[in-house]
């Protein structure tokens, strides 16, 4: 349960009669090593999964922001090579911008009651790193909260998020333009 989050890429795989051979694409599914009976002249095409991130709730906010009019309803929405370009640029503004310092983080919660029968969360607190300033990161990509989309704290895992894009985007955007980008989430 909580906030799943997917880039996809699909790519155009059709032949038609009117193609030359050497732009036909060849397809072959085996299941077992066999043939897996999945009629391969009918694909249209091909999805790949570029990134795949839990619970990184300041990327899905800027999805929602930048990419789906604001409009968070789990839906395929197309992604433009320059929405990557801008979201790179953000993430990479934030990580220039923000300095990991010793502190005290949150590493998920334990149960507890109040006193008086009724439940209570109780963080489970340790050392590790937080943003010093988190001025630039509130700005630029902030936190984004809701129904287990985890912590809202700009800790060592947020960092980590925005680190682990950065060099995910990079890879795509390196990579020729060939294929159509879709963001959507799932909570």
């Amino acid at each position: 349960m909580g906030l799943d989050m997917y880039l996809t890429q699909k790519f155009y795989v059709k032949n038609w009669d009117h193609m030359k051979d050497e732009e036909k694409h060849e397809i072959s599914i085996l299941r077992g090593g066999v043939p897996s009976g999945i009629p391969t002249e009918r694909i249209c095409y091909i999805e790949t999964e570029e990134i795949y991130w839990r619970k990184a709730n300041a990327i899905h906010k800027w999805f929602v922001d930048n990419v789906q009019d604001g409009v968070d309803e789990c839906q395929d929405s197309y992604v433009s090579r320059e929405n990557l370009e801008d979201l790179l640029s953000a993430v990479t503004e934030v990580l220039d911008g923000s300095d990991l310092v010793d502190g005290d983080v949150v590493n998920g919660y334990s149960g507890g009651t109040d006193g008086n029968g009724g439940f209570i969360e109780i963080p489970n607190i340790e050392k590790g790193k937080t943003i010093k300033d988190t001025s630039v990161a509130e700005r630029i990509l902030p936190a984004g909260g809701g129904f287990f989309f985890g912590s809202t704290d700009y800790d060592q895992w947020y960092y980590e998020d925005l680190e682990r894009t950065k060099r995910e985007l990079e890879r795509i955007l390196s990579e020729p333009d060939i294929g159509t980008f879709y963001y959507h989430s799932s909570w």
